[in-house]
């Protein structure tokens, strides 16, 4: 099995990597780490590791007599310079259609990571949101989305699981996704359903729904509620401004 020796480990640092399908030439997996990082995934192929898209490709190249390539992209990093260089080219790759079998987006995609120049400008420019058209609900996901590390959805943070009083939900047609102050998802309800957390003997609610026609969008998408927020207060869910 390939390794780097300990004089090699000692001047990388540092370093970020891709992990290529010789069969195609294409990257399937970009990550960072020290020492012999790039190596163990292939190396936890062989032992068995738990199934996953990343498992699953590497299984298949073996399997096909091929060998997984290598490829360090820059070295000689800090821990943090190697975490942006990462996410940036996860987000890059991504965007591009090159489905890498990353679980998770790269580190602080969520706050930074790749956005259009509109939504640069929306993000530090919005125009507040000055009415409610709408019966809405607005869900603070700062929590939720954050805790994922951008491995899931702003729709999958968005949906559930909240506290809510039964006999509101069928008032409620739309649901705004607020993150860091800018409604980031405006979703159709089309139903809700019941949700039990582990050790817990609250109900909570989920919706079912989709993404609202782009009439209703602009009414809410990329506008701030930051100036309707109250110092202090901890509560996610909102149906006023």
């Amino acid at each position: 099995m390939k390794h780097f020796d300990n004089l090699t480990q000692e001047k990388l640092q540092y370093y970020v990597y891709a992990l290529i399908d010789p069969r195609t030439k294409q990257p399937f997996y970009i990550g960072k780490g020290k020492g012999n990082r790039v190596f163990e995934h292939v190396l936890g192929a062989i032992k068995g590791s738990p199934e996953s898209e990343k498992i699953d490709t590497i299984n298949a190249i073996l399997n096909s007599g091929n060998s997984v390539k290598h490829i360090i992209i820059r070295h000689g990093l800090t821990e943090d310079e190697a975490f942006k260089i990462e996410s940036s080219l996860i987000d890059f790759t991504n965007f591009f259609g090159k489905n890498l079998t990353n679980e998770v987006l790269g580190h602080d995609s969520f706050k930074f990571g790749l956005m259009t120049a509109d939504e640069i400008i929306s993000t530090y420019n919005a125009q507040p949101l000055k009415a409610l058209h709408h019966k809405v609900i607005i869900i603070n996901i700062n929590g939720s989305y954050e805790r994922a590390k951008g491995g899931v959805s702003i729709y999958e943070s968005t949906k559930e699981a909240w506290v809510i009083g039964e006999k509101r939900l069928p008032t409620l047609k739309y649901a705004l996704a607020d993150y860091r102050g800018i409604i980031v998802g405006v979703y159709l309800i089309k139903d809700w359903y019941k949700v039990m957390l582990p050790g817990s003997k609250r109900v909570r609610w989920g919706f079912n729904g989709e993404e609202a026609d782009e009439k209703i969008k602009a009414l809410y998408f990329n506008k701030s509620v930051k100036h309707t927020k109250k110092q202090g207060a901890a509560n996610p869910i909102r149906y006023i401004l």
